[in-house]
């Protein structure tokens, strides 16, 4: 028999094992600890817990699992720590530890590009997602437009669908990068 713990990760409420709950623990107070941002350590806290939850859901789905060691074992390999090293088991819980697997696949998401926008972002996030210039993007939508009203209608279509890419962890899925902590690093800057 194991004791669980019910814990609010991200805004989600997760059912996690209590050594894996320790060792999430640890590893979130050995990340802040290494972040060395000041006042955004905060933002970035807030990004990493978000990124844990959407792992976390996705390696639980909608069966109402139990979190354990395993899964926090995956996070923690997938996310690393913001140095760019890996997060090493100096801070092993005395419980059982199962074998870390491999990553996650690395997912490219469309979202508007606010870093980058003349309008709404759009033409600057569809160029990052189709791996194309931004600029051939804005010339073909420009193009459209004075072939007939199709380019203002895709234009306004796509400025609806696409959400903003606001967090770092949107920004890294804009750029198909996996969601780690080094590379969520770089984009807490321009929020």
């Amino acid at each position: 028999m194991k004791k669980v713990v019910t814990v609010g990760i991200g805004g989600t409420s997760f059912v996690i094992d209590e050594d894996a709950y320790q060792k999430l623990d640890k590893y979130l107070s050995r990340f802040r600890e290494k972040t060395g941002l000041g006042s955004e350590t905060g933002d970035v806290m807030e990004d990493l817990e978000q990124r844990i939850a959407e792992l976390f859901a996705e390696s639980l789905g909608n069966k109402g699992e139990v979190v354990n060691i395993a899964v926090v074992n995956k996070v923690i390999s997938q996310l690393g720590m913001p140095d760019g090293t890996p997060a090493d088991d100096s801070f092993e819980t005395g419980g059982y530890t199962a074998p870390e697997p491999a990553g996650f696949p690395v997912s490219k998401r469309l979202y508007r590009n606010p870093d980058d926008k003349m309008i709404g972002g759009v033409c600057s996030g569809l160029a990052l997602y189709l791996n194309l210039d931004t600029t051939l993007i804005r010339i073909l939508f420009v193009v459209a437009l004075f072939m007939g009203s199709m380019g203002f209608w895709a234009y306004i279509v796509f400025w609806i669908a696409a959400p903003v890419a606001y967090t770092a962890a949107q920004k890294c899925e804009m750029r198909g990068i996996p969601v780690t902590a080094e590379n969520m690093k770089k984009f807490s800057m321009y929020k």
